[in-house]
């Protein structure tokens, strides 16, 4: 009786659900016990040599304190010069910040400044956790938004919804995460619509904008206007997840006040890093050869794992681009959580359960694709034989 009630503890211990992010519960797992990490975004990828060399140059170079608050002047021309082919932007429409992350965070404290509450925010289902959390924070409302079976959105019920729930923020990006769903044109131009008809912001979120597998995403800039806000980093796209370089396109109607509550907050971002960045952009063609090898080593990895996977009777929503693979379990898995632990504990694969992005996805997985090939193929091989 000893032996099965000890039995029964270390069980209900085993799958006992952490208080905090599921990323960093898994993660936090292969860093103390080791295997392979398909759980937590971070690239296996090194960085381009050719950066991490203008960095090593310029150390002894006299940059080491604040950078300016709007950012490095050279990089604001750079990024100037890369998006005028979208819209007329100045380098006021621009702001540097300490990753997209904070690029998020600093447009929620501005929209709880200039909107009344009550309000809420809206996001598509799966939830990328920081359009989801970010809302909790500052005690505003959060609505998950469904897609269609077909992954297309009904926009009929998208207006009423906003109505109803009085949504006056929505999160999106184009591919997603952790559903790498690329918004069509069509889509995007209903999306700018509706905002403009409802006076709704839309929060457009272009980490993995550059990351598609076949044709590049529509980005609405060109439809550039007071309701809509652009934000995007360095950090996936270079490998780079440790700097924190981002940025963030704003209206001018909105850019000064921004900037005035960044200066409380984030201040500026580093700035030896923002001038390796600089230099490395400028003397290598926006990184674009790296980044075309980085878009082949994506579309390789999701193949295989989404290939093997549907093998194995998951089910894999069409996905175009960004860095994770969606899936649902085959029809015998019910509990996305007790599988996940399952798999780590006899494979030491980690992945993520699908309910830490959806409540309507207890029954999903999403498994990071931004490793080498090698990792890839190994972690195939264990989940291969967790179902044998």
């Amino acid at each position: 009786m000893m032996n099965a009630e000890r039995k029964r503890k270390e069980m209900q211990n085993k799958y006992q659900k952490p208080t905090g992010s599921y990323i960093s519960f898994m993660s936090n797992k292969v860093k103390s016990q080791g295997g392979i990490n398909l759980a937590q975004g971070i690239p296996g990828f090194d960085p381009p040599k050719e950066l991490t060399n203008i960095l090593s140059e310029i150390s002894n170079h006299k940059i080491h304190q604040y950078a300016p608050g709007n950012g490095n002047n050279e990089l604001l021309d750079v990024l100037v010069k890369k998006y005028q082919k979208e819209y007329n932007f100045s380098k006021e429409d621009f702001l540097v910040t300490q990753g997209g992350t904070e690029a998020l965070s600093l447009l929620y404290i501005y929209f709880n400044k200039i909107i009344p509450k009550p309000f809420a925010a809206l996001a598509f289902d799966p939830v990328y956790e920081s359009y989801k959390y970010l809302p909790g924070i500052f005690n505003t409302d959060f609505i998950s938004f469904s897609f269609n079976k077909d992954s297309s959105i009904d926009f009929k019920k998208l207006e009423s919804t906003c109505k109803e729930g009085n949504v006056k923020v929505i999160f999106l990006g184009s591919p997603g995460n952790p559903f790498g769903k690329i918004w069509l044109k069509d889509e995007m131009l209903s999306l700018i619509q509706l905002s403009k008809k409802l006076k709704v912001y839309i929060v457009l979120d272009a980490v993995y904008r550059e990351l598609y597998f076949e044709e590049a995403p529509y980005i609405p800039l060109d439809q550039f206007n007071p309701y809509l806000f652009y934000t995007n980093s360095f950090s996936k796209l270079f490998s780079i997840t440790g700097w924190r370089i981002g940025y963030m396109i704003a209206h001018q109607d909105h850019m000064e006040k921004i900037k005035s509550i960044h200066d409380y907050t984030g201040l500026c971002a580093p700035s030896i890093l923002q001038q390796a960045i600089v230099e490395y952009l400028k003397q290598y063609d926006f990184g674009n050869e790296y980044i075309s090898g980085l878009r082949n080593k994506l579309s390789y990895s999701f193949s295989l794992l989404a290939n093997e996977l549907k093998n194995l009777g998951f089910k894999i929503p069409e996905t175009k681009g960004g860095y994770f693979v969606w899936a649902q379990l085959p029809e015998k898995f019910m509990n996305g959580f007790k599988f996940t632990i399952d798999l780590y504990d006899e494979q030491k694969v980690a992945v993520i359960p699908g309910e830490h992005f959806s409540e309507n996805a207890k029954n999903f997985i999403r498994l990071n694709i931004a490793r080498e090939k090698k990792e890839v193929k190994e972690g195939v091989k264990r989940i291969k034989t967790f179902f044998t």
